[in-house]
């Protein structure tokens, strides 16, 4: 009973840390392209990250099972990058075929943006981090947190880009300074959430 409340508590514990702690875009800053790209209205935003969360969550499981089963075994592990890449693809695809499919209007909103996850470097970057923090490892239950990591790390990108768009939706009605429209006043507004959510690292230690 005590071993499942540890990994349990472990888990919870990789959830916070990767969604609000290290926040992949505040904290880590990758994956900036789609935050400020698609970051205009709450809606598309929602619809991104929705989508980032699909994609890095099956790409965990999928990407920590071929790791740990095919290419850990057969010594491939150096083709780990280019396997992934191909696996992040296959899903980044599906999600398109199926918002092109049922939700046209996000599809469209999301534009250029949708496909670009392929090459977002959040989505590879969790890939590649779980394969030194869990995946090369013979820790038990290593693929579930290899998933609660990309999990997290993805609710995290669903927050910052959400509070940004909520903030820019705001913004649009406000009186703002010249030299600051457009991407400055945006910039301004990240570099400030930034350092918000690095108050949480205190409050985690």
């Amino acid at each position: 009973m005590s071993g499942e409340m540890n990994i349990f508590a472990e888990l919870m514990l990789i959830l916070v840390s990767t969604s609000v702690v290290s926040n992949v875009v505040l904290s880590q800053f990758l994956g900036l392209c789609p935050f400020f790209g698609v970051s205009k209205k709450v809606e598309t935003a929602l619809g991104m990250g929705v989508a980032i969360i699909f994609v890095i969550t099956l790409a965990s499981i999928v990407t920590g099972v071929i790791y740990k089963f095919v290419l850990i075994p057969t010594g491939f592990t150096y083709l780990q990058t280019i396997i992934f890449i191909l696996v992040i693809a296959a899903l980044v695809q599906f999600v398109e075929m199926v918002l092109k499919k049922h939700v046209p209007s996000l599809y469209r909103s999301l534009g250029v943006y949708l496909p670009l996850i392929t090459t977002n470097c959040a989505v590879l970057g969790v890939a590649l981090t779980n394969v030194t923090n869990y995946y090369d490892t013979d820790a038990p239950f290593s693929i579930l947190k290899g998933t609660f990591y990309g999990f997290g790390t993805a609710v995290g990108f669903m927050i910052a880009i959400v509070i940004l768009a909520s903030i820019r939706e705001k913004m649009e009605k406000n009186d703002v300074p010249r030299a600051f429209k457009g991407t400055g006043i945006v910039v301004v507004t990240a570099g400030l959430m930034a350092i918000a959510f690095c108050g949480f690292s205190g409050v985690i230690k």
